[in-house]
Parts: structure tokens; sequence; C-alpha cells
């Protein structure tokens, strides 16, 4: 198996089906105060066009996206017309990135404007699923309540269809799915403090995103051994798991991990994990 056609999956109880895979967007409008082992040149439209393609050829059907992206939104809403139905879109609100500096707010009234101006930019009548993107203090966030109130009050509304939050700390993620619908966190093999979130949400058929699951391209390992392997063995091993956001722009890159991917869920599958190549 090289592709994720089959291997869809729910996303905990939002009724989204998605991909184990889903493509990290930023590259595609931001390349500034990125933390990338090495520089890259943003994508023109025809490059976007091949890549988006290709990961819908090899399987893939979640996109992440975010206001904080650049021009990312942007760029989406018309690279991805006639192909709405295709596609889970994930975007975020709560980070601004403007001028090379990220800022952030999460008030009612920006959280609304957010979702309203990512719909247009993404030419569509709802967003899949609405990430608050957190500047790091997960509980003072939720505690306030007005993001996710508003969030909630969206969904009602049909203009989202699930709501969650991108933290940073196990309380702020364990707090999140408690009140919402999905977490994203990080969990790669440098990084496994958020684990937690990953028990509470496979317990209570909660959503769960995992972002920087490479590394954001980091990851490395003894010779010998595939580090990508040894990743999605990892991630993919956990039952809270929905999807893993890869941010890569090389075709050669995505259909990598796409096989690897297919390769080792279907060996988790049928009990074996499979072995390095």
């Amino acid at each position: 198996m090289r592709d994720l056609h089959s291997l869809r999956r729910p996303l905990g109880s939002t009724g989204l089906s998605v991909s184990p895979l889903g493509l990290g967007t930023v590259k595609l409008g931001r390349d500034q105060g990125v933390k990338y082992p090495n520089g890259f040149t943003i994508p023109d439209d025809q490059q976007a066009l091949q890549l988006l393609g290709l990961a819908r050829e090899l399987g893939i059907n979640l996109l992440d996206t975010a206001p904080a992206y650049g021009s990312s939104e942007q760029r989406l809403g018309p690279l991805l017309r006639g192909q709405r139905q295709d596609w889970v879109i994930v975007s975020k609100v709560g980070e601004e990135f403007d001028n090379g500096l990220s800022h952030f707010d999460f008030s009612a009234a920006h959280t609304r404007r957010s979702v309203e101006r990512s719909l247009k930019r993404l030419e569509t009548d709802y967003i899949d699923l609405v990430l608050v993107h957190s500047n790091g203090d997960d509980l003072s966030i939720l505690r306030d309540e007005a993001v996710y109130e508003t969030l909630a009050e969206l969904k009602q509304a049909g203009l989202i269809r699930g709501f969650g939050f991108s933290g940073k700390t196990v309380d702020g993620g364990l707090l999140a799915l408690e009140r919402g619908d999905c977490a994203m966190v990080t969990y790669n093999l440098g990084e496994q403090q958020e684990r937690p979130v990953l028990d509470y949400a496979a317990r209570h058929a909660k959503g769960v995103l995992i972002k920087k699951a490479l590394a954001s391209g980091h990851v490395c390992l003894d010779s010998g051994v595939d580090p990508v392997r040894a990743s999605f063995e990892l991630i993919f091993g956990h039952p809270g798991v929905g999807s893993a956001i890869v941010g890569t722009i090389n075709p050669l890159h995505l259909a990598h991990n796409v096989a690897v991917a297919a390769e080792v869920i279907g060996g988790t599958k049928s009990g074996n994990r499979g072995s390095a190549d």
C-alpha cells in the first residue's frame, strides 16, 4: 500500500473523516519567523497546485492553515476552487502575523471577525475545524471562555463544524478537550510531554491532531534508521491520534511520508508495526 485512501479514520466524535496525514500549508504563505532547519522558497501557484494535486492523489484530504500563516488562506481559496468537498479544512483564530511579527487577540469580537475573514479568504461557506492558536498561556485563554464560547456559537450557526485548541501544555490540552472537540498537540521522537492529552482523547472519543510530527524537519536518528518511519511508529502507535500534520512542499518527501505512514499503519492493523527497509 502506497497511499492513504483506505486509511481514513474518524477525528474523535466530530463526524469528520480524515486521512492519517494532513498537509500543513504554512510554507505556502509564510517564510518569515519560521523554525525550519533549511531555508525554502514559497511555491508559486503552479507548484502549489501540483503539490495539492499530489496530496489528493495520495489520499490526503486534510489541510491545515491559519491566519498566522501569511498568505496561506488567501492562496488556498482560489487553488481549491471546485474541490471543496474533497477536503477537510482546519484553520485557526487568535494569532495574527503582520510585518514579520506575531500578535494575539482572543476576544469574542476578534474571534468572530477572524472566522468570517477566513471564510471569505478560503471561498467557502463553512470551515470544518477551527482551533485556537495559543500564545502558550493556555489556561488563561480557556478560562476566559470568550474564544471558546464564540466558537461554540459559530458551530451552532453552521459556520464551523468543530472547534478546539492548538496549545503548548498538558493542562491546556486537557481542558481544551473537556470543553471542545479537538486538540492539536506536539508529539514526536523528541517531545512526548503532551502524551496525557492523547490518552484522554482516546478514552473520551475526542479528536487529536499532531503538530511537529517530524520536529519541524529537525528529526534525525542513527544511520540506518529511517527517522520518518520511527516517528510514525511512535505517533500511530497511539490510539488517540487522528492525524499528523506534515508541512513539506517537496513532492518526493510528501510521497515518502505517505508511503511510510501507509506501511506503518497497515502493519499496526495486522499486528506488525513494520521494520526498517
